[in-house]
């Protein structure tokens, strides 16, 4: 879906972590209408988001957390 299809959508804005902030291309969140979170490119707000429901968006996060996506990024 088009982000910029739904800024208007949900309650409140685009977010994203303070600890990314700094770096300028960075992921960031808002929370939709019906337990769906959508998930954006920073550099690209009317490019392409994708949308979680709440459970899906919450097992993603504990993962990151547990370290499962650790190995991304470092494959040649």
């Amino acid at each position: 879906m088009p982000a910029g299809t739904i800024d208007n959508e949900g309650e409140g804005s685009w977010f994203k972590a303070s600890a990314s902030a700094s770096q300028g291309a960075c992921a960031e969140v808002k929370d939709l209408r019906g337990q769906k979170i959508a998930l954006r490119q920073s550099t690209d707000p009317t490019g392409p988001a994708l949308i979680f429901t709440a459970a899906e968006f919450t097992a993603f996060v504990a993962g990151a957390k547990a370290g499962e996506f650790d190995l991304l990024g470092r494959i040649a």
